[in-house]
């Protein structure tokens, strides 16, 4: 059942209209739970809000490097998103617009470092797929990057900051990377 009503706001010489539709149409779709999701149910609380608090931008590791970047005076851009050829979207974590550098902050466990990344012992049927993409999905990106004429730069995170610097200052001073360690 479908009721439209207009109102005049004498005050303010406004129409409002109100619109009431039934309970199956109109409606937005309820989000997937967990369980519809394929997600894993957290073991306990700390461990869920220990999860969530896992940033997607601003790491320590990551800002740790922009601030010294940005103290030797080098100007970049923060989560710039970069529209490649193909509808591919890459969203490095430092961005040098005019040399052309992409700067990736990536983290030991979602990029499964060779030096300190560990298989998960619990949930290991969701962990191991999910972090597989993640590897995946890098990859791809350095791939389309490199395609599209950007140098990548991909630091772990216990890396110290200023080898890393070093490193992000010789591809953008020079235009290459002699010690990637990907």
């Amino acid at each position: 059942m479908r009721v439209s009503c207009l109102t005049r706001d004498a005050k303010f010489g406004k129409v409002w209209w109100l619109k009431v539709v039934s309970a199956d149409q109109g409606q937005r779709p309820q989000p997937k739970s967990r369980e519809q999701r394929g997600s894993p149910q957290p073991l306990n609380e700390g461990r869920s809000r220990n999860m969530q608090a896992n940033r997607r931008a601003d790491t320590k590791p990551e800002m740790a490097l922009r601030r010294e970047l940005h103290r030797l005076g080098y100007r970049y851009r923060k989560d710039h998103r970069l529209d490649l050829d193909a509808g591919v979207r890459v969203r490095p974590d430092i961005v040098f617009t005019r040399r052309k550098v992409a700067v990736f902050v990536d983290g030991c466990f979602w990029h499964v470092c060779p030096e300190h990344g560990r298989e998960p012992t619990r949930n290991d049927w969701y962990w191991s797929p999910k972090l597989r993409r993640n590897v995946e999905r890098d990859r791809l990106a350095d791939a389309a990057l490199a395609e599209a004429g950007w140098q990548v730069v991909r630091i772990w995170e216990h890396e110290d900051v200023q080898d890393a610097v070093n490193r992000v200052r010789t591809v953008v001073e020079h235009g290459f990377d002699i010690t990637a360690s990907h």
